[in-house]
């Protein structure tokens, strides 16, 4: 099949195989029949992701390479910030970002074992996972409804003497309060760590200047699992505008060594065999010097090469969330009095990544999703609803320690008990999401 062909002829002719069978065999549409089923988030992608998948595969290199320097280029340059690392998940992007504030470079502003972290208890455990893993105490807050994000008038409550910084996430696209979140946070000289996972594309206006969530604080991460804005199946990202910081995060990312050499290179510096560092001996080799205790969470190109092509088209997906959050809000205004609707933050332009509804007036919850999930729209909890509650905080409430709440968490438990959402993903058509919200009407006559 290939006699005669140079190697960039016989990959042209695979590559033009592939789009034509991605044309041929993914990118069908089908037509919607009232009880499809409708997911709350799912990939959207053509033939360009599956030629930049298997354009990197040919190559075999298969960590980190060309496409990741890509997609980090390209995705720093969208949010407007100076630096990019792509990890392996939104989860691990969370580890890194944290993981970073506890570094010695950092000096007496780093996070030290048994210092407090405020956060919320009501979204997804993995924004507080990595400080309680590492020994640092979550201290939790209520949240507002109909924003669904941490409740600002109770910051200073929650200060204390061990307080270092604020991680928390912005809730399915919609920002938190971010002028007060980052005027408390200058004002107590502590670090904000913006979990921007649900949230890409989000815009926030302070300080008259309109910018992107994630790019506010001193670091933001990304998910690009496949149900989030964007994908390239499993992968994330952190990024910084500090030079310092980012030295950290690429640090902790690749094994917790000191050299900053990429994957495939050696000596940039100039001066792998003749410096002293720590106790070890004079010139022992700087690309095994470990200077934090790290991890390695890279991704493989093939992931990469999917998120560029995605990355493309990102643009048009937030364009998209918001029209269907728009049409699904305005179908649903007649229903107010049962149901709470989702509310924007003031000042934001929100990348929407659900849409939430509240249940009120007597409704059950319970019943309205489960006529819902009948019908074949699918619905998700808000995550872990209030985490406190869950298993993995047994030892811990039994004992009191290894977390602080202040003030009462009276709309966390509101929303575990009444509040659900739907997707609004940018494959959803106008069809589909009229189909919601007559279902959800239905649902509130049963």
């Amino acid at each position: 099949m290939f006699e005669n062909k140079t190697e960039a002829q016989a990959r042209e002719e695979i590559l033009a195989m592939v789009a034509e069978y991605a044309d041929r065999f993914h990118n069908q549409k089908k037509e919607f029949k009232e009880g499809d089923r409708i997911p709350y988030a799912s990939r959207v992608y053509d033939k360009h992701e599956m030629v930049n998948l298997v354009d990197s595969s040919l190559e075999f290199w298969l960590t980190a390479g060309r496409y990741t320097d890509e997609f980090e280029k390209k995705l720093a340059e969208y949010l407007k910030v100076r630096f990019c690392s792509l990890v392996n998940s939104g989860s691990s992007a969370n580890l890194v970002a944290f993981m970073t504030l506890t570094s010695p470079l950092l000096g007496e502003r780093r996070v030290k074992r048994g210092d407090e972290i405020i956060t919320v208890a009501c979204g997804f455990p993995t924004t507080v996972t990595p400080a309680i893993q590492y020994g640092a105490v979550p201290v939790f807050v209520d949240v507002t409804i109909p924003q669904y994000n941490i409740d600002v008038t109770m910051l200073e409550a929650a200060l204390s003497e061990k307080t270092k910084a604020v991680m928390i996430a912005h809730t399915l696209g919609n920002p938190f309060d971010l002028k007060a979140v980052k005027a408390f946070c200058d004002k107590h000289n502590l670090w904000l760590i913006e979990d921007n996972c649900d949230a890409l594309g989000t815009k926030y206006i302070i300080d008259g200047e309109e910018k992107f969530s994630g790019t506010i604080g001193d670091i933001g991460t990304s998910s690009f699992y496949p149900q989030h804005h964007m994908t390239m199946g499993e992968g994330g990202a952190v990024y910084t505008n500090s030079p310092l910081l980012n030295k950290i995060i690429r640090s902790f990312r690749d094994w917790g060594r000191d050299c900053v050499c990429p994957s495939g290179h050696d000596n940039l510096c100039g001066h792998r065999f003749d410096k002293q560092y720590g106790e070890l001996p004079l010139g022992y080799d700087h690309k095994y010097v470990y200077s934090h205790f790290g991890y390695n969470l890279k991704v493989s190109d093939m992931q990469a090469a999917v998120g560029c092509a995605q990355l493309d088209k990102f643009p048009s997906f937030v364009e998209r969330r918001r029209h269907n959050f728009d049409r699904l809000k305005a179908a649903l205004m007649d229903v107010q009095d049962k149901l709470i609707l989702p509310e924007p933050a003031e000042n934001s332009i929100p990348s929407w990544f659900g849409f939430l509804i509240t249940c009120q007036n007597g409704v059950d919850r319970n019943k309205l999703v489960q006529y819902v999930e009948s019908k074949g729209v699918q619905t998700r909890m808000l995550f872990a609803g209030n985490l406190i509650k869950h298993p993995c905080f047994d030892e811990m409430r039994a004992t009191g320690e290894g977390y602080r709440v202040v003030g009462e968490l009276t709309n966390t438990e509101r929303i575990l008990a009444d509040t659900f959402w739907v997707g609004v993903y940018p494959g959803m058509t106008d069809e589909k999401i009229d189909y919601m919200a007559k279902v959800i009407k239905e649902g509130l006559l049963q």
